[in-house]
């Protein structure tokens, strides 16, 4: 554990990453009594603190920090650690270690603002909710080239670890950060691509494109630069968030032999089109509306043909118009600055502008029914020319193929009336996807500008992408994003079986076969295999008359009462309608199917999708062309639209195919797991809620992964420094004055120690606990220490004692001497020759004086005389 004086390099960050060293004395001396201090379930809280008072036929009597009594089953009872465990920064090494154990441990710490922590493989940190001064210049500086263990938990340890293992292992690595919306993923995402910008830098610029004309940045400029850019149309505000990404990512970030900077490509995943036109009422749609309406620049509220009252503007006011914490003119000229640096041209970056707001005037096109029939027909056609003059796009033309499509029937093509809903869908369903087109053609461009010539070696992977979702009402975006999780989960639990698979298998320990990866497989086959639910979804699309009743029919023919993790769902008063249940590794799901069948077919006006292709505007023709399916693909990890007369895809073919192609990435890669928590649902810095902190460990699968460690011997430590840490424990076991190598002298000195025997296992070179045995064993040798300590100091005191007291004996001696001699003076002062003495002592020195002073004239005479003689022999 560092001093306080080795922390000095962190700056003013030091306090919010590590305890003081008095912090850690005092836990050290904290009295601590282990047999009554524990945790005990409560219905509030979860868990709290609580102190046994008895124990009496598998119940238990403890009296709580709050000073209530209260009486519970030995099972719901859990031992706490000592005070020197509190505030660990890596939890897998607590010697109790459980639910509540974590979540105390991560409170505390959060409560003092150390956000990052360890437990095992996993970096879990917790949002602050406020700015820490953790991310500073110095801090990047202090975690460059410093191992795990060499440094207090960070976003910057895992990111210089993974870089570190990149250059001497030759893999590729990646990071993975999951949570919930509002966790934090996004920022950490940030911090990481900062901290590779920092220390990988090349140095040169990167070269102009000769056709873009436009500014260019170094290549670490691009990387960060594509952040503000696909925030702004990719980040909205939701109930948990007011930043909230509504989409994931994948970033790959590429490194020459060297380990300098050479590229970078991103691939998104499952943008949420769907808040393109609709939204609750505490959220707000994608933050470059906002930002183009607030009038920064007024020049684009010209040339779009809006005003700057987003209430003038149904897609994009159905919930809130602004948020405290988002300066949305600050934030367009940094979306502004992005699309130069990111080297769009000048016509493109005018696309841009102008496909954002063809969509908002999209929510504003009126339809009315025809008279004495159900055929839709316009309303006013004002809105429809101010979106068809953005879109080159003659007004009459789209109006018309919306109002009367044209549609093949076997071999010919014929006009298909509308009703009024009809149309309005027919509208969102443009705006949705040219949104989705445009977004995953900027992502593909920016793919395209980072791709330097540079030659690249490895990359190193960031994936951002959401976290398990239980929501009142889950539909197939939950589905999508559950299902990825649990993948990720399968990916993880091998990962970390394989990693302790082949620790033992090298050091010989004898260990019995244990799939992790297998303990998912069921909910995973349930939803990817042959006649799984999306092959049953994929099959229902292939049907005109297909509906979401045949649907959920078909489901519980094939799964219901054959699956354990397919269920009926219970119905709860007061919560939506659901149909079927699945039993995730983090909890049991309700799903409701209602409009699955259309969502997956995601169908547009073919239509009007033939007015774009011919459009003036070349970035809207371009979008939805044959040929950016191809390129989005390469890029954008989605395809960008269909090409005419290809195979019928649906969304989830299409979700399925880019989530195996990640986890093929993925598993080519040496993976390290961040996980963001939020501590509470009204974003108040330093306060967590239990219950809900508790249901995220659950859900991105902390406790999972201390569930797996327990199971096998997480703690491991060479021969050599055993034998040199625990012979305290026991130095008669291990014979003096001959040779014993120190695989034998810590089989001997563990056989002679009072333990669980059976808690621990001998390789070839380390020997290994299950966990909490090696925190039993460090109680041990303090217990140990102490009782030296204690002798030591006793012995030391005595010494400096004797050394004391010698002192004072001579001390004594001197003051009798002086004692005698002031009394013997005390005596005499009064007697007249001593008086007569007093008197005659200055006067002798007086004589001594004048006797001198006669000396000297003598002497000078002498000289004086022998200088005349000198001068007369001249």
């Amino acid at each position: 554990m560092s001093s306080d004086a080795e922390m000095a390099v962190f700056g003013e960050a030091a306090p919010y990453l590590r305890k003081s060293e008095k912090e850690r004395i005092e836990a050290q001396n904290k009295p601590f009594d282990a047999k009554s201090s524990v945790f005990v379930v409560d219905a509030k809280e979860s868990y709290v603190k609580a102190t046994v008072q008895s124990r009496e036929g598998g119940k238990v009597t403890a009296k709580t920090e709050g000073g209530a009594t209260v009486t519970v089953k030995d099972d719901q009872v859990f031992s706490m650690n000592p005070p020197k465990y509190d505030k660990i920064e890596d939890m897998a090494m607590m010697t109790h270690l459980h639910e509540p154990a974590v979540l105390y441990n991560l409170k505390e710490r959060y409560a003092a603002w150390m956000i990052y922590t360890y437990s095992g493989l996993f970096c879990v940190t917790v949002n602050p909710y406020k700015w820490l001064p953790v991310y500073n210049p110095e801090v990047v500086a202090a975690y460059r080239g410093k191992k795990r263990q060499e440094a207090p938990p960070h976003i910057f340890s895992i990111s210089d670890n993974a870089y570190q293992f990149m250059l001497t292992d030759r893999e590729n690595q990646s990071i993975l950060i999951t949570g919930e919306s509002g966790a934090g993923k996004t920022v950490n995402t940030k911090r990481v691509i900062q901290y590779f910008a920092t220390i990988a830098v090349t140095g040169d610029k990167k070269k102009e494109e000769a056709t873009s004309g436009k500014m260019q940045g170094t290549l670490e400029d691009q990387i960060i630069s594509a952040n503000p850019l696909l925030e702004a149309f990719g980040n909205a505000k939701t109930v948990r968030n007011d930043n909230s990404s509504r989409f994931g990512k994948f970033i790959r970030i590429h490194f020459g032999a060297t380990g300098k900077l050479a590229s970078a490509d991103i691939e998104t995943y499952l943008l949420e089109k769907s808040r393109v036109t609709f939204q609750l009422k505490a959220e707000r749609s994608y933050h470059i509306f906002y930002q183009i309406m607030s009038n920064k620049k007024p020049e684009l509220i010209e040339m779009l043909l809006i005003t700057t009252n987003p209430y003038d503007f149904a897609y994009v006011s159905q919930g809130e118009i602004t948020v405290p914490s988002i300066d949305d003119q600050e934030e367009l000229m940094a979306t502004d600055t992005a699309v130069d640096i990111l080297g769009f041209s000048a016509d493109e970056k005018v696309a841009i502008y102008k496909l954002t707001g063809a969509v908002m005037h999209y929510g504003n096109m009126k339809f009315k029914q025809k008279q004495r029939e159900e055929q839709a027909e316009p309303d006013g056609t004002e809105v429809a020319d101010k979106a068809a003059y953005l879109t080159s796009l003659n007004s009459a033309d789209l109006l018309k193929a919306l109002c009367y499509p044209r549609v093949k029937v076997g071999n010919e093509y014929v006009t298909k009336g509308q009703t009024v809903q009809q149309v309005y869908n027919s509208v969102g369903a443009l705006a949705k996807s040219m949104y989705e087109k445009m977004f995953l053609w900027m992502v593909t461009r920016i793919n395209q500008q980072l791709d330097t010539k540079q030659p690249r070696q490895y990359f190193i992977g960031v994936l951002d992408i959401a976290g398990f979702e239980i929501f009142d009402f889950n539909t197939l975006e939950q589905l999508c994003i559950n299902f990825t999780n649990e993948k990720l989960q399968q990916f993880f639990n091998h990962h970390m079986f394989v990693l302790e698979q082949e620790e033992y298998k090298k050091e010989g320990i004898d260990w019995e076969f244990i799939d992790f990866g297998m303990d998912l497989a069921a909910c995973i086959e349930l939803i990817e295999k042959p006649m799984g639910i999306f092959s049953i979804l994929e099959e229902e699309c292939m049907f005109p008359k297909a509906t979401d009743t045949s649907f959920k029919n078909k489901l519980y023919e094939q799964h219901l009462g054959k699956s354990n993790n397919f269920q009926k769902p219970k119905p709860a008063k007061g919560k939506a309608e659901a149909h079927f249940s699945l039993v995730h590794y983090a909890g049991t799901v309700d799903y409701n199917i209602i409009g699955w069948l259309d969502k997956n077919k995601d169908p547009l006006n073919e239509t009007v999708v033939g007015l774009y292709q011919k459009s003036g505007l070349k970035t809207l023709a371009f979008l939805f062309s044959g040929g950016q399916a191809a390129e989005a693909e390469g890029g954008g990890g989605k395809k960008g639209g269909k090409k005419k007369g290809s195979s019928f895809q649906t969304v989830s073919a299409l979700f399925r195919e880019n989530l195996n192609k990640l986890m093929t990435n993925l598993k080519s890669t040496h993976p390290h797991f961040v996980r963001c928590l939020i501590p509470n649902e009204t974003k108040t810095p330093g306060a967590m809620e239990h219950e809900l902190v508790l249901h995220q460990l659950r859900c991105n699968g902390v406790l999972e992964g201390i569930r797996i460690c327990r199971k096998g011997f997480p703690s491991r430590i060479l021969y050599a420094d055993f034998k040199q840490r625990y012979k305290v424990l026991n130095a008669s076991a291990i014979p003096e004055g001959q040779f014993i190598d120190s695989k034998k002298a810590s089989e001997k000195l563990l056989g002679s120690i009072d333990i669980d025997h059976t808690q621990y296992k001998f390789g070839h070179t380390k020997v290994f606990f299950k966990a909490g045995l090696l925190g039993t064993l460090e109680e041990m040798r303090d217990e140990k220490l102490a009782q030296l300590i204690t002798r030591t100091q006793a012995v030391c005191r005595g010494y400096l004692m004797r050394v004391e007291f010698k002192k004072m004996m001579e001390r004594r001696e001197s003051i009798f001497c002086i004692q005698y001699n002031v009394r013997a003076f005390m005596n005499v002062k009064h007697w007249p020759w001593m008086k007569l003495y007093f008197k005659i002592k200055p006067l002798l020195k007086s004589a001594e004086t004048e006797k001198e002073m006669a000396n000297m004239k003598e002497d000078f005479e002498k000289a004086k005389e022998d200088l005349a003689k000198s001068e007369a022999k001249r």
